[in-house]
């Protein structure tokens, strides 16, 4: 039952991650071409490309973060599982459980920043994005980096069972 659950969102969180990080990465590097060819042939630059970068870094970071958790790419420091093997499942669990304390800490406080800008009604410089669409990443992610964590403590309390 709960595999099956954990399976339903793993193809939903895959899907919007990865047309989510591929359609912002596109957008991001056609900008930059174009903004690139546009300085040294005319000698004239976009000034919204370099804000539209800005915001494309920002959001592929944050998505980005579930999609390292699902793969296993966090950073992590692995020196004391090395140094003392018996102390790898437990240092892992650990681990998980520092990321769903983050990722509950970043939900909340992500809620609150953007509920800030839908009250003052910031927007960029440039391009005028509302910032409550910015903002709004933080609590996505923290909910996508709590789900995938426990699809990764799932997957580790399952295998370590089997084996």
């Amino acid at each position: 039952m709960i595999s099956k659950i954990f399976g339903g969102l793993d193809k939903v969180l895959s899907f919007f991650e990865e047309w989510t990080l591929f359609i912002t990465v596109m957008i991001g590097l056609v900008t930059l071409f174009v903004n690139v060819v546009l300085r040294y042939t005319i000698h004239y630059s976009l000034a919204w490309s370099e804000e539209l970068i800005r915001e494309i870094i920002i959001y592929t970071t944050f998505i980005g973060c579930s999609a390292a958790i699902k793969s296993r790419a966090m950073i992590r420091i692995d020196a004391l599982p090395q140094i003392f093997p018996r102390l790898k499942k437990s240092l892992d669990y650990f681990s998980h459980f520092c990321v769903l304390f983050y990722s509950a800490m970043i939900t909340k406080l992500g809620w609150g920043m953007a509920a800030l800008q839908v009250t003052t009604h910031q927007k960029t410089i440039i391009l005028h994005i509302p910032l409550v669409i910015l903002y709004a990443v933080l609590p996505l992610m923290g909910i996508m980096m709590f789900i995938r964590t426990l699809q990764v403590m799932w997957e580790d309390y399952n295998t370590r069972e089997e084996g």
